[in-house]
């Protein structure tokens, strides 16, 4: 291998993907979990009900409820609420930074945050998705408007091209989308942050 190709591939190992803007009704009917190559480090994604792939997601909302777990290795839990329903997120050991920040933020606080959604089957066979935390911040209303605005928009494009790519296609087979169920989630959640 040629020392440029090395470093091309060196480039493309550390590249993250940018966060799919995606509201938490959305990720709350998320079921399809998969990981892209055989390699350890392999990224691992989620297939929304919209049809695209992602493995880091941007929300933005409130933060109604936090607690903290654990005693040798501790934890945060907490809620945040956008405008269609809530985000379960947590932070521990590995998260240290986003941890620490979570720990600082009082509840009823507007966040922004950058996270891994995680697609879990709990032992009674239900199907539980939460958000591993990379990064929190404290915002506001009106940045979170913003958000809305852009989830939105996220949400409408992927809607768009329904059907005429290959992870649409694999969502339709899998979840069999109601395109309508999601405009209707995207449209309502504009409404409710202008009131």
């Amino acid at each position: 291998m040629t020392p440029e190709r090395a470093e091309k591939n060196n480039q493309r190992k550390y590249i993250r993907e940018p966060a799919k803007r995606i509201f938490a009704s959305e990720l709350r009917e998320t079921r399809l979990q998969f990981k892209d190559g055989e390699d350890e480090k392999s990224p691992v994604y989620v297939m929304l009900p919209t049809g695209e792939r992602c493995n880091r997601i941007f929300f933005c909302g409130q933060m109604t409820q936090k607690e903290r777990k654990g005693d040798e290795n501790p934890f945060y839990t907490a809620r945040v609420t956008d405008p269609t329903g809530i985000f379960f997120i947590n932070a521990g050991s590995y998260q240290q930074e986003a941890m620490l920040k979570i720990s600082q933020i009082e509840a009823g606080a507007y966040v922004s945050v950058v996270g891994k959604p995680i697609v879990r089957e709990t032992p009674d066979g239900s199907v539980f998705v939460s958000v591993r935390v990379e990064n929190i911040s404290e915002t506001d209303i009106e940045t979170t408007k913003i958000w809305v605005d852009d989830a939105a928009e996220a949400t409408l494009n992927r809607l768009d091209k329904f059907g005429e790519t290959d992870d649409s296609v694999k969502a339709n087979e899998f979840y069999n989308t109601n395109k309508n169920v999601f405009r209707k989630m995207a449209y309502e959640a504009l409404v409710r942050t202008e009131i």
